[in-house]
């Protein structure tokens, strides 16, 4: 028998909140699996922050990442960062 109080059924609605909580647990346990992965890697000499924009690409579209990386390049290049392409 579903209870209902104020049109919302009360059964299905502490079903989901319970999954959602649950879910939670696992991202909070996921996210201090990851936490221990870079320190491991940062212990044997590995960056942190050099990884997680390896895997920050990894996950992009190669059209995006040229994308980005182009333009990346292009403003370097205009503070003076990079050679100009035209003085080469």
């Amino acid at each position: 028998i579903m209870t209902e109080v104020g049109g919302v059924a009360k059964d299905v609605l502490e079903q989901y909140i319970q999954r959602i909580e649950r879910l939670e647990h696992e991202k909070s346990e996921v996210a201090a699996n990851i936490r221990d992965v870079f320190a491991d890697a940062k212990s044997n000499g590995f960056d942190p922050k050099i990884m997680r924009q390896i895997v920050k690409e990894r996950k992009m579209d190669k059209n995006e990442l040229d994308e980005q990386e182009t333009l990346l390049a292009m403003y370097k290049r205009a503070l003076g960062m990079l050679p100009d392409l035209d003085a080469a």
